[in-house]
């Protein structure tokens, strides 16, 4: 004993912890540590599973209808079915869609008083066809784009629309004259050059066989006197009008 011991009577107890603080359990160790809480866990888990099962066994023997209802109104309404309900296409309709189903005419009044006095440039043709498909200007030729009609005395006709669609330009241009550009369906387009008097007016819609203007003369073709030149393009390329119009 030391000598504080020896007057007080007491022994000093020893001291703990005199290293690190001991640290506290933390409350998920403390709520791991109780009997019922993996059993709880284990219960729960076994629910949620078996909840999932139902879930799907219910789904799988529901019935799957995969097709839309857009597509079942239209068979409905097809072949037989239609013609039972009445609820077709109607006559007049018919004859509209019928009616607009056209074929290129010759663009002129009258196709007897007229004939090709200048061919369309065929890549494919002889040197002879090539030398005539040839237009001249000053000391320049170039392939002929279409093909160039005029009446054997050389005098005006009446210029009219080889096919029903909408005007979609109608322009002076100082060595072709006027200028009348007509957009079909099906992605075609006819021009009309050489025009020496113009009756439609740009965005008007035309049938097939309105007059559209007059033939008249040109600077770039002046030795054909009064004319039309007549171009087809398909899809914007240039198609051999000859190939596609009405056999004289």
């Amino acid at each position: 004993m030391n000598e504080n011991q020896k007057k007080t009577g007491h022994e000093e107890s020893p001291k703990i912890g005199l290293g690190e603080p001991v640290k506290p359990v933390s409350a998920w160790k403390r709520l791991l540590s109780k009997r019922w809480v993996y059993p709880a866990a284990y219960v729960a888990a076994a629910a949620i599973i078996l909840t999932l099962v139902w879930v799907y066994q219910d789904a799988s023997n529901k019935p799957m209808d995969s097709t839309p209802a857009s597509v079942t109104d239209t068979v409905n309404l097809s072949g037989e079915e239609e013609a039972a309900t009445g609820e077709g296409t109607k006559e007049g309709e018919a004859t509209e869609v019928i009616a607009s189903s056209e074929d290129l005419t010759w663009p002129v009044a009258n196709v007897a008083d007229v004939t090709v006095v200048k061919p369309f440039y065929e890549k494919e043709g002889t040197a002879e066809e090539h030398q005539a498909a040839l237009v001249q200007y000053n000391d320049t030729f170039t392939p002929n784009t279409g093909i160039d009609l005029a009446r054997e005395d050389r005098k005006p006709f009446e210029v009219t629309a080889a096919m029903s669609g909408k005007v979609t330009r109608v322009e002076e241009v100082p060595l072709l004259g006027y200028v009348v550009e007509i957009t079909h369906a099906n992605n075609l387009k006819t021009v009309y050059e050489s025009l020496g008097e113009v009756k439609v007016k740009k965005d008007a819609e035309v049938k097939q066989g309105d007059t559209i203007g007059s033939a008249g003369r040109n600077e770039m073709e002046k030795d054909l006197d009064n004319h039309v030149h007549f171009t087809i393009y398909e899809n914007g390329e240039l198609v051999n009008p000859a190939t596609v119009l009405p056999k004289n």
